[in-house]
């Protein structure tokens, strides 16, 4: 019988006492996980060979969790999943009528809403194709405890100020939301976790591992808005189609909120946006913005305009282009920004 504690264990190689976090020897330098990272690799491998780049991409992105950052092998996994990732298309975009459309369609869409809200209710089809097409990954994340009693609990929040009605629907496209960014985490191979909700913040995703590039970045970052605004243009079909003004009122705060996640500061959404974007891309970006402010005079766009100058300036910019991140980025602010100027009647409740 071993007497080593529990908490402790014995190198392979050469029998020095560890910790099990421990992803290298500190003696030897022998990988704690060889064994596991040999059959990871033959499993990515195998995914290459057969052309399956989504299975892959996890396989290689479990293997980088048990490597230490220091060490080669991690260098060489790393640059193969960016590799890789310059193969695999853009994560699915919240539906539209076709599962085929990516994020970077449903940008350059929005980039045409500024002239109008005809695409803001495009065929009144959006809330009818997310509950069809989407249901079963939807209703994943109320499978979590922690989600679905931190839901309740928000909605209990909002409801006292606000009514029932307009609660569950704030709250619903704020759980749209955050599956978005879910779905973008899950296509590139991060393991993720549901939905915690703060009641008056929203709601936040851990996310367990940084990634490797910043297209990656982005369009995880982007996923968010992207279904939030699919789910705010269901709530204005409902709107429309029935004149219930609680659902008009969804429509325009889930808006409200989706810009304000896009402003390009802090680790908001629209600074992984941006992190993908040249520096001309930025400047292209802050210009986009002020022309959403010009047709509009939505105040929010102030403060993405300040931090899109910040980052155009500022911070450190990559050298390839993403022009579809770019129009991703351009097209949200365009059809959330004509949207917050939906009017909605007194009686939202």
């Amino acid at each position: 019988m071993s007497n080593l504690p529990a908490e402790t264990i014995r190198c392979d190689r050469c029998g020095t006492e560890m910790s099990p976090a421990v992803l290298a020897c500190p003696a030897c330098g022998r990988l704690v996980h060889a064994a596991e990272l040999h059959r990871l690799a033959d499993e990515a491998g195998e995914a290459e060979q057969r052309g399956d780049v989504s299975a892959a991409f996890v396989a290689w992105r479990r293997a980088l969790e048990l490597l230490p950052p220091e060490t080669r092998q991690h260098q060489l996994i790393a640059g193969r999943i960016d590799e890789l990732g310059r193969r695999l298309p853009n994560p699915p975009s919240a539906p539209s009528g076709s599962e085929g459309k990516h994020l970077g369609k449903a940008g350059a869409g929005g980039l045409a809403g500024l002239g109008g809200l005809g695409l803001l209710v495009w065929k009144f089809k959006f809330l009818a194709v997310l509950v069809l097409t989407k249901a079963k990954f939807l209703l994943l994340g109320l499978t979590k405890a922690s989600t679905f009693l931190s839901m309740f609990v928000s909605i209990g929040v909002y409801c006292t100020a606000y009514g029932w009605k307009f609660a569950l629907g704030l709250v619903g496209s704020i759980y749209i939301h955050e599956m978005g960014h879910v779905a973008a985490l899950r296509w590139y191979g991060f393991p993720a976790t549901a939905p915690m909700f703060i009641p008056g913040l929203g709601a936040v995703i851990r996310l367990q591992q940084n990634p490797v590039n910043p297209v990656e970045n982005s369009r995880i970052g982007l996923a968010g808005p992207v279904w939030g605004l699919a789910a705010a243009l269901g709530a204005l079909s409902v709107y429309l189609l029935t004149g219930w003004p609680s659902w008009g009122a969804i429509a325009q705060v889930g808006a409200w909120i989706n810009l304000f996640n896009l402003a390009p500061v802090w680790q908001l959404d629209g600074g992984r946006g941006f992190s993908s974007l040249t520096r001309q891309e930025r400047w292209l970006a802050v210009a986009g913005i002020g022309a959403a402010w010009f047709f509009t005079a939505e105040g929010l766009l102030l403060l993405l305009l300040a931090g899109g100058c910040y980052q155009a300036v500022s911070v450190a910019a990559p050298t390839k282009s993403d022009r579809v991140g770019l129009f991703q980025y351009l097209g949200l602010v365009a059809a959330l920004s004509a949207l917050c100027l939906l009017p909605v009647p007194a009686a939202a409740n």
